[in-house]
């Protein structure tokens, strides 16, 4: 039996050792020097080795061909190497490294290695990219310190604010500078809005397709962003699409599909509810309450009634795909890709449709010479929520029905507060804006001498936007004019020309030198038009058709240009890889200022210590990388209307002896000294890194103030200027005022584990302070309209409150401190701020600020064997909103629907309560009760895929295939008693942010995707 046992044992140890597979190979480093103690492993096996003293490995495979080996080391990206024969030549495993001083990064007008660069500079991790976003700028969110990112609206392809370090301006542009490819533009709103659509703005940046993004960078510091002077006082966002590779060519498809839904509803009363409220409040008012008669509808008085919200909001389909080729050869680099994107908004009839296409190509035309080309184009089209439909959703009492009788729409309610019906204007409006981009440009580069290269760019942004509406008359809106009908156009051109002198040259063994000087010259153009017509005998036509309508209404027009024409120049230089320095300045003249200010000089200069390098530090042997910074540096803004310097003509109509007859007088007041508006910024920052590079921090402080601002003031009446025509009064551009913002910003990036299964973590965290240092001589606030609750204010952050204080519910016995007309037992009370023993808007508002604490980001990836999980945690602590719509519910009239906050009203037997009784006083007391805490965590977004794996990939000719799903704004915790602490940031006035009045609420959504390459 032992003999048996000891040849059956021989034999399989022969059959075995015939399977092994042995295989030699070495791992080099990128400039070819053997890398010792690297780990092997094939994949799918416990089989390992570790690289000898001189890179040498040698493992034996008990697997068939084709198998993976995948190659690990510490400080350098992992990297499979695919075998499909056994050789008698060594395998090379060249390891990339993956040190993030050593990635470079696109700076302004050029690149940099992350080790060299002394500004402050932001870029976003490729696990962010990743998120299925509509719009570049919500790649920002909770990825990049300092970066505070609010979607203003959430209508498909609605807008986004974004602040880079705070708001440095109060009535001028605050938004980043955006670079495209190398081209600068501004997202401004104007582009896509031609003055006919009611509602959110569409965003401009909309129109670009994220899954063609490379990288996105964010310079924030002064010597980060002086080289675009005028335009980098805000920040600049640098987004560099891809191209192809050399010697390589793919195809690849990225789609998803989706559905979208509000992320929560606001509790409302039912129509019997509804009802007994209103009785209570006419019955306190000392009135009574009927049923209004010959309606051709019946009222419900008792049960549910309409759940207005329910028919408003649906669940809403998003969907995605995209397909791109990218290729390449030796001398040339070329990518194609397009895009097909459809959301449906979660409010019914309303949605955002893209369809974009680009081309990008690098060629090596000569050794000396190379050409780059990219061109964009793209269509999109939404239908757009009218303004006020969040409002009436809310408000409209819930006994109305949404249909008559005979199967037709109520159209206004017949109660007091004569309210739409929302329904009939969500399916009946047509309110859509349609915008075709071109965005391009072709540059040159060439080399004259080692190290000096000349480029030459030129390109083009086109934006052409139509909007129409039609508003029939079915509905409350088009009822009075028999259907109206408008149609606008909006065209925008604008040209670039930069022309720059490059040097990079290393000196000797210890010096490196790299220097950019050049001109640029940019000019935009806008032309618009709008015409109008009503009365139509048929709504068929909608807006095709104006001459049909009975009633010619006045059209309108417009033209503006402005230029901007600029001289730019930086070195860096770079002494033993220890000793940093960088000096910019540029020179910009601007068409918008006035005569003698139109050119301003914006001057940085910084300094690096790369501390690890110093020999001292080797005693330090866990500390691999720390590098010191300061800069500091004045940039500028000009974001303001055209011809603001300048006195303006408006259009009036006189009547001499009964006969009209038309003129023009002037309307603004020129302002010859208008100029730049400058904002001085210092900063100081740490780079560390730990562990070999496994730990990375970066901290910095900040320091801005804003001086000279272009703060727009309005005209006094007494000077006999206004804008009658347009109805609005006549405003100023002044420089006058200063604004600071101070911040300490605080990056983590944390490689936890790194062998088969791989777990990094991402942590951000900002803290900025904003403050009015002035608003000129003898002006100590602005309060911009006397209902609203917000103010600018000298000593206070931008965008704060000014509200009066409550002090509980009027009881018997009490004195009534309160401005509301129901000065009886159950009335509102408020604080008596002076002690003057009444309630005046002068002496008893206070001011509360609502900025927010802090905000933070955090973000854990983990990979395991093809499987990967992507999760995204994002907070704001300790800002305010005024909940607007809260204070229109709360009001207790019965006039139009409320909370269900009021089923605890004051009565005679319910007097232990915190909310008012029920009257009839329809005015709005802006109060304190109504500021909530903004403070929510959410899980922004959370992934998980598979990718197949390449050894069965292979066989298909398949380069990669992953399947994923993933979940956006899935949990969201907050006290906040509104839609959305987050959308209901206004970010259409700086003055007026943090104020949610009827904004188009945000969703959660969840989608299945799936990205291929061939």
């Amino acid at each position: 039996m032992k003999k048996h046992l000891l040849v059956v044992a021989f034999l399989m140890l022969a059959i075995g050792t015939a399977f092994a597979q042995n295989i030699k190979g070495v791992i080099k480093d990128e400039a070819g020097q053997p890398l010792p103690g690297a780990s092997v492993v094939i994949k799918g096996t416990k089989e390992y080795v570790v690289s000898t003293a001189d890179g040498q490995f040698n493992i034996k495979a008990q697997k068939e061909f084709p198998f993976t080996l995948t190659v690990t080391l510490v400080g350098f990206k992992t990297q499979d190497v695919e075998v499909y024969e056994l050789s008698d030549e060594a395998l090379e495993v060249n390891l990339k490294t993956d040190n993030i001083l050593d990635e470079v990064v696109v700076i302004g007008y050029g690149e940099q290695k992350r080790k060299d660069i002394t500004g402050s500079i932001s870029s976003v991790p490729i696990e962010i990219k990743t998120q299925p976003v509509v719009s570049v700028e919500r790649l920002l969110q909770g990825s990049v310190a300092g970066a505070i990112v609010t979607q203003t609206s959430g209508q498909p392809g609605g807008g986004v604010s974004v602040q880079i370090r705070g708001n440095n301006s109060i009535t001028a542009g605050s938004d980043p500078l955006y670079v495209i490819d190398g081209f600068p533009i501004n997202n401004d709103y104007s582009l896509t809005d031609a003055g006919v659509t009611d509602g959110s703005k569409i965003n401009p940046l909309s129109s670009i397709n994220t899954t063609d993004i490379e990288s996105i960078d964010v310079l924030k510091d002064a010597s980060a962003t002086a080289i675009y002077g005028s335009r980098g006082a805000n920040g600049v966002v640098i987004i560099t699409t891809k191209t192809g590779s050399k010697d390589k060519s793919s195809i690849n498809y990225d789609g998803y599909y989706g559905v979208q839904e509000v992320i929560r509803t606001i509790p409302l009363l039912n129509a019997g509810q509804w009802w007994s409220l209103r009785k209570d409040a006419a019955a306190n008012s000392g009135k009574t309450v009927s049923l209004p008669s010959t309606i051709g509808y019946s009222l419900d008085t008792t049960g549910d009634g309409t759940d207005w919200q329910a028919a408003a909001f649906r669940k809403a389909i998003i969907q995605s795909h995209s397909l791109s080729i990218l290729s390449g050869s030796e001398k040339t680099r070329l990518a194609v890709s397009g895009n097909y994107l459809k959301q449906d908004g979660i409010l019914q009839n309303t949605d955002f449709t893209r369809l974009s296409a680009r081309i990008n190509l690098d060629h090596e035309y000569s050794k000396k010479f190379r050409i780059f080309g990219s061109v964009t184009a793209s269509n999109t089209k939404a239908q757009v929520a009218p303004a006020a439909i969040v409002g009436n959703l809310l408000l409209t009492p819930p006994s109305l029905p949404v249909y008559k009788d005979d199967g037709t729409f109520v159209i206004n309610s017949p109660f007091e507060s004569a309210l739409q019906n929302p329904i009939n204007s969500l399916y009946n409006q047509l309110n859509e804006t349609r915008t075709n981009r071109f965005l391009g440009s072709l540059s040159g580069e060439y080399t004259i001498l080692e190290g000096l290269k000349a480029k030459v760019l030129v390109g083009a942004d086109v934006v052409d936007n139509k909007q129409n509406r039609y508003l029939p008359s079915t509905t409350a809106e088009g009822q009075s004019f028999q259907g109206l009908a408008t149609v606008g156009t909006m065209f925008t051109s604008s040209w670039l020309n930069e022309n720059t002198l490059s040097y990079d040259k290393q000196i000797g063994t210890r010096n490196r030198i790299s220097a950019i000087v050049g001109f640029t010259a940019q000019q935009s153009e806008s032309k618009g038009a709008v015409a109008e017509a009503a009365g139509f005998a048929t709504d068929a036509f909608e807006y095709n058709n104006l001459g049909t309508g009975i009633t010619n209404r006045t059209p309108r027009s417009s033209a503006n240009k402005w230029s901007l024409a600029s001289y730019l120049g930086r070195i860096n230089y770079v002494l033993d890889e220890k000793y940093l320095a960088t000096f910019t300045l540029r020179a910009d003249g601007s068409s918008r200022f006035g005569e003698g200010n139109k050119w301003g000089y914006f001057p940085s200069a910084a300094l690096g210590w790369n501390v690890s390098s110093e020999s001292f530090m080797r005693q330090f042997p866990k500390v691999s990388l720390l590098k010191v910074r300061g800069s500091a540096g004045i940039t500028g803004n000009q974001s303001i209307p055209p011809y603001q310097s300048l006195s303006q003509l408006s259009y009036f109509r006189y009547n001499f002896s009964n006969t009209t007859v038309s003129g023009y007088a002037p309307n603004t007041v020129p302002n010859p000294d208008l100029g730049w508006e400058k904002t001085f910024q210092v900063d100081f920052g740490v780079d560390l890194g730990l562990f070999n590079n496994r730990i990375n921090i970066t901290a910095d402080y900040y320091y801005k103030k804003t001086t000279d601002l272009l703060l727009s003031r309005t005209v006094p009446g007494t000077s006999g200027l206004s804008d009658f025509y347009n109805g609005q009064a006549s405003t100023i551009y002044q420089n006058i005022g200063a604004v600071s913002n101070k911040g300490f910003e605080l990056y983590i990036n944390s490689q936890n584990l790194t062998g088969d299964l791989k777990w990094n973590t991402i942590f951000i965290y900002s803290k900025n302070s904003n403050k009015i240092l002035s608003l000129g001589d003898g002006v100590d606030q602005i309060i911009p309209v006397i209902s609203s609750p917000s103010i600018a204010k000298v000593g206070y952050p931008l965008g704060s409150f000014i509200v009066y204080k409550t002090d509980g519910i009027i009881q018997e016995g009490d004195v009534a401190l309160t401005p509301q007309a129901n000065k009886n037992p159950g009335g509102q009370k408020y604080k008596d701020i002076n002690g003057d023993g009444s309630i005046t808007q002068a002496g008893d508002r206070v001011i509360i600020s609502n900025q927010p604490a802090f905000t933070a980001g955090l973000t854990n990836t983990f990979s395991y064997k093809g499987f990967d999980l992507a999760v995204f945690f994002q907070a704001s602590i300790g800002g305010k909103l005024y909940n607007a719509n809260r204070a229109n519910l709360e009001l207790g009239t019965g006039y139009v629907n409320g909370s269900t906050v009021l089923l605890d009203r004051w009565t005679p037997t319910n007097t232990n309560t915190d909310v008012k009784a029920a009257y009839q006083d329809p005015a709005i007391t802006i109060s304190d009760r109504f500021i909530e805490d903004a403070t929510y965590y959410r899980l922004k977004n959370i992934s998980f895929g598979y990718t197949l794996p390449k050894t069965l990939l292979s066989k298909a000719k398949i380069q990669n295939l992953r399947i994923y799903v993933s979940a956006q704004n899935a949990f969201t915790w907050t006290n906040y008693t509104g839609f959305d602490p987050e959308v209901s940031l206004n970010g259409q006035s700086l003055i007026n942010k943090g104020v949610d009045s009827g904004v188009y609420p945000n969703n959660k959504s969840y989608q299945i995707g799936l990205s291929l390459s061939l």
